[in-house]
Parts: C-alpha cells; structure tokens; sequence
C-alpha cells in the first residue's frame, strides 16, 4: 500500500561518489538523542561509501543501530534514553535548568571517552552537542568540521535559534549578530574551567583566555577557518549572504530504510482497513505521564472521525492497554519515516529536527506540538513556510487543540499544495552527496 506522494526508490545519496585521491581515517562525535545521531550517521554513510574509513563515536546504546550500516562506532560517555526518562531529564523538558555538577560529571566522562575514540583519526567531524571536538583537533594537528542541522554560524539574518524570522531593519542584523557571539561566550564562561582543565590536564594544551577561543592571541592553522557542514536544505533556510565561502548548505541528510523494511502484519492489515490514517510521533520526548497524551489523542481522532497511527517512540505514547483493540488507531514502537510518513495525509509530531525534516520530504502537512529546545523553531519556521497552522506548545495540548489543527491540515488545500511543492524540492537535493563533495574539494582531495 503506496497512498503518498513519492515511490519508494533508492534516494538520491545513494548514488556513486566522487572518488577521492585519498582514504582518510573520519572520526564523527555527536552526542544526544536518536533523531540527533540519525542525521550524522547519514552523512558517515556517504563518506564511507566515498572510499573512508569511518567511526561514528556515540553513546552506547546506539551502537547496534550503527553498526548495521557496517559503521565503526566507538562509545561516548551518556545514555540520553535513561537521562530523558529520569527525573532530572523530566525537569529538562519541563524546562528547568539542570544542577550545575549533574552536568559536569557526564561532559567530563565524555571528553575523556571522545579524546580515546578519536585517537588516530586523520580528519575530526564534531556537531553541536559535541563541540570538545575542536580541542582534540587542535592535539591531533588533524582538520576538522563542524557539522550541523540548525544554522548556528554568526548572521544578520536571523537570531541564535531564531531561524523562523528573516530581519532586514540594519539594526536588528547587529543583534542578531550578536546574539551568536554571547551565547557562545556564556557558554565558554559556564564550562571553562571544566574544559581547559581538560586542555592542559588530558590534552597538554594551554588554556583557551578568558573571552574564549576568538581571542586566542595564535590560533592554529588547522582551526584558522573551520569549516562547516550544514545538513538542511535552502529552500527551507535560506542560506544567509553574510556566511563565509567554507559554510556549506547541502541540503538534508537523510538515511534510507524503507526499502529493507518489512512491516507487521498487524500494521499492513491496520494501514489496509481503510482511510489513511494521521500519524503521530514524539520521538525521543519522555512524560510523567503519557496515557494523558494518549487520551487526548484517541479523543481528537474521535471527534474529527478519523484513524490514528501512533509512533510511541520513547515516551511510550499510546502503549495503555485500551488502545489495543481500537479500530480508532493503532499503536507502534516505531516505524521508519521514509516508509510510513508517504502513506499518511498528515503527522502531528514534536518538532525536533530529523522528524521535520522527513515531514518535509514526504510533502504532507504537519502539526508540531514542540517541547523545548529547537522545536518550537522549527514548528514556527513550518508555519511560515505555509505547511502547518500554528503550533501547539506541548503545555497546552488536549482535545479540542489537537481536532482542531487536524481539521485544517486534512482540509487545507493551499497548505497541502504548498507541503507538495516543497516535497518535490527536498527529493530532489541530494544533501549528503552534496556534503561529501563539499568535504572533499575543502580538504583538496578532488579538482
């Protein structure tokens, strides 16, 4: 059953590579949870088929997932599974901040398990989580990349975690520009102790000065100009004119697992009982309590007469026993997106940056119900874009809100329009291909 708007064929990145003049030994260090890691793994997969040696250096609960795309993996300190689901990461979703030594102690374990995982590494990819990554390069005299889905490179154009809003009053740019600039500096101030201890005790290096690493007095060739990978596509960020030559938008990265997918019998026999059913997935988001979110859920697709599949993903949504024998909707640990989200009209999701992004290249409309973080970004930066009405925090979820978003995204036919268009657009970048070359004609291995 195929009810959505594009085939399952090979994706792009699939595609043979340039081949470079030379193997290279890739170390890439990312830390959070799933849908953080997924993105990164993409783009491993595309270096390894480019001719490297790849390690994906991560936490160890992710390391079956790794390697069955014959990855080398090597262990980061953390569980984020276990930390969302404990008390301390329930407060962080609430939106409390974290005692100052409970994250100490696992950013300590983690740079003492990066600086073994990328011993011997030609070439160090850090991302945003795992920006300890600069330290070890400049140790290693190896070069380095930054790597991204969120635009996080100073601009004008839009605040830190404000990619939602385009400015063009002079004025505004300034502080959009510094906006980056303190966040990076009260970031250096609240780990700095921690990470040039790390510098001179672990890595023999001297420390970075008060104001940072901008302010270093000689900074290494190898760091000079860091280049930078960013794994979205410009028709859903705009690539800011003010960005340097060596910040590269290659479009999305995606993995793709539909084609060795073999669903259920239960969900094939639930897909085929009738109408396309809505999704709803919340990815790794915990909660004290998920049978309320259930309950809300089945009371919408009640209301609204529709069918519901639902991706109980860590927060074990939709999991009560209730929902067992219900022909309103069904309940799945998880699902491969590239296969299920094109047989659905429409997915009401939390707005984290993988699940967006799958949204987007299956070219149907979404309701975001953000958390925190870079969610409630990107379900503005949806809205916008015209392919979802306005989001709901996650605070005010119930019946009424969620049936009546429901209703405008199966009803909307501009906004269905708009989601159909952008689709095609998505599908027809190949981001990690694109990233691949980009990495190759930085370090001058190809013409």
């Amino acid at each position: 059953m195929n009810t959505g708007v594009f085939s399952r064929k090979k994706h792009l990145s699939q595609s043979l590579p340039i081949v470079p003049s030379r193997k290279l030994k890739i170390t890439i260090l990312t830390v959070g949870s799933r849908g953080d890691l997924q993105p990164y793994c993409a783009l491993a997969i595309g270096l390894k088929r480019a001719g490297h040696e790849v390690t994906l250096a991560t936490h160890e609960n992710f390391e079956l997932f790794v390697r069955k795309f014959d990855l080398k993996f090597a262990a980061i300190a953390g569980n984020m599974q276990e930390f969302l689901q404990s008390e301390q990461g329930q407060r962080l979703i609430a939106g409390e901040k974290l005692k100052k030594e409970e994250g100490d102690k696992l950013l300590l374990e983690q740079l003492e398990s990066a600086w073994l995982a990328c011993n011997g590494s030609d070439v160090i990819i850090y991302t945003p989580l795992a920006t300890f990554g600069y330290h070890i390069a400049e140790k290693l005299e190896v070069p380095c990349f930054f790597a991204s889905v969120l635009p996080l490179s100073p601009t004008g154009m839009f605040g830190f975690l404000k990619f939602s809003q385009i400015a063009k009053n002079p004025l505004k740019k300034a502080i959009n520009y510094g906006s980056y600039l303190l966040v990076e500096f009260l970031y250096w101030q609240r780990y700095r102790k921690l990470l040039n201890n790390f510098r001179t005790d672990t890595l023999k290096l001297p420390p970075l000065p008060f104001l940072g690493r901008r302010f270093r007095k000689k900074t290494p060739a190898n760091l000079l100009q860091i280049p930078v990978l960013y794994g979205f596509s410009s028709h859903v960020i705009p690539r800011p004119r003010d960005w340097a030559k060596w910040l590269y938008v290659t479009g999305f990265w995606f993995i793709d697992l539909a084609d060795d997918y073999q669903p259920t019998e239960e969900l094939e026999d639930y897909l085929e009982q009738g109408p396309p059913p809505v999704c709803f997935g919340f990815g790794s988001m915990t909660l004290p309590n998920p049978e309320n979110l259930t309950d809300f859920i089945l009371s919408a697709l009640k209301k609204m007469c529709q069918r519901g599949i639902i991706l109980s993903g860590w927060g074990e949504i939709g999991r009560s026993v209730g929902i067992k024998n219900s022909l309103r909707a069904f309940a799945i640990k998880e699902v491969p997106h590239d296969w299920l989200f094109p047989q659905v009209p429409a997915v009401v999701h939390h707005g984290g940056a993988s699940t967006t992004a799958a949204v987007l290249r299956a070219g149907i409309p979404s309701v975001t119900v953000p958390f925190f973080a870079d969610q409630p970004v990107w379900g503005e930066k949806l809205t916008r874009l015209g392919v979802s009405p306005q989001p709901i925090p996650y605070q005010k979820v119930s019946e009424k809100t969620l049936a009546a978003a429901i209703e405008v995204v199966l009803g909307d036919e501009v906004m269905r329009c708009k989601a159909q268009e952008l689709g095609q657009k998505i599908r027809d970048e190949d981001g990690v291909t694109n990233a691949v070359e980009a990495f190759h004609r930085h370090l001058g291995l190809i013409g």
